[in-house]
């Protein structure tokens, strides 16, 4: 069947997002749609409306949502209505070299589900029946939203739906960044460049891995008050055209174990790879603009045995990490309400997305 919905569109790149009213196909062979619940106001949807993520418009934003399935098509065993999912923009063939070897963020195959399911036809329509582009095969930002089974993941009822939504990007990416990327060890130093969705979750992974002291870094105070809250031991405010560098190794006793880029920019990864002490290890998690560069010496890389190292979507396996990060929510150890500092209707879009680029939230979400 055909499903009508509000959504959230980029219609044209730097300028506000425009909510419209949709048209949704029900699924194909290998497909759900689903009833959402909530979706996360994600830096990556605003990176799409400037060209940072070159997701062309009309595009329906969202990608960190969550719901319920409401319709089953053809072939699909794995999922039945009334389940409670995720959505994952990380499309999984589970085939190629990458998923056989357990690193799905890296599937070769990813392409197909770029601005479309991966069956490659447009699912969604505007009110001129003019097909709309979808943010990474999810476009979620909306009420309803017709997926690949290979972008969503079946979770446990139980969990809030609006709590559960953010495991689909800021706090897979920023803990598993922790977790599967660094593999940060008990008992280390840790500094967090950045103290935005993803940060925040990079500083409680950090804090449930059981570094020693964790360094919160940002330009505003507010942020770094926040990042005291999800378990930051020390905090540091920069000012822009100044160097942190001396203060960032006196307050780690010489410098990191581990540093994380959390912003998105050349001059921040260079910093935090700077920064870091002997066998240190430097991790890239912001997406940067694609003309932004960052310079390195590698005789230094041999000597001190530094290492600097990309981070996607925490290196996850979504069907994995997705329910292990829940069971750390249920289990109390890991704050996803906390995380929420505002919830807006789909009508209040454009103010969620200005809040977004003020720094106003640790994340907002919107509800439906």
């Amino acid at each position: 069947m055909t499903f009508t919905s509000k959504a959230v569109i980029c219609r044209q790149l730097d300028q506000p997002v425009v909510v419209e009213t949709i048209t949704v196909d029900g699924p194909k062979r290998g497909e759900v749609t689903i009833k959402l619940a909530a979706c996360g106001v994600c830096h990556s949807d605003l990176s799409a409306t400037n060209g940072t993520i070159p997701l062309p418009p009309p595009l329906v934003l969202g990608h960190e949502g969550a719901g319920v399935v409401v319709e089953v098509g053809e072939g699909v065993t794995g999922f039945a209505v009334g389940d409670h999912l995720v959505t994952s923009f990380i499309y999984m063939c589970g085939k190629c070299r990458y998923c056989a070897g357990g690193r799905p963020v890296l599937c070769v195959e990813q392409g197909k589900a770029l601005l479309t399911p991966p069956e490659g036809t447009p699912r969604v329509r505007d009110q001129e029946g003019k097909p709309l582009n979808i943010f990474s095969g999810c476009g979620v930002m909306a009420e309803y939203a017709t997926l690949s089974v290979d972008n969503v993941v079946k979770i446990d009822s139980k969990i809030p739906l609006d709590r559960a939504a953010l495991v689909g990007c800021a706090v897979t990416t920023g803990v598993g960044a922790v977790f599967n990327t660094a593999k940060v060890e008990p008992g280390s130093t840790v500094a967090v460049f950045g103290c935005g969705g993803v940060g925040l979750n990079a500083i409680q992974g950090a804090a449930i891995a059981g570094a020693e002291r964790i360094l919160a870094i940002d330009t505003l105070p507010s942020k770094l008050a926040v990042a005291k809250q999800f378990g930051a031991t020390d905090t540091l405010l920069t000012i822009a055209g100044q160097d942190p560098t001396k203060e960032i190794k006196k307050l780690t006793g010489g410098g990191p174990d581990y540093a994380f880029e959390c912003v998105g920019s050349g001059a921040l990864a260079e910093l935090a790879y700077r920064v870091i002490r002997r066998g240190g290890k430097a991790v890239i998690v912001g997406v940067a603009r694609p003309t932004e560069a960052a310079s390195i010496k590698p005789m230094g890389m041999v000597f001190e045995e530094k290492t600097l190292q990309g981070s996607y979507f925490g290196s996850c396996v979504p069907r994995i990490d997705f329910p292990r990060m829940l069971q750390l929510y249920m289990a109390g150890k890991l704050k996803l309400d906390e995380l929420i500092t505002r919830r807006y209707q789909i009508d209040e879009a454009p103010q969620a997305f200005a809040d977004l680029v003020s720094g106003k939230n640790a994340r907002g979400v919107i509800v439906f």
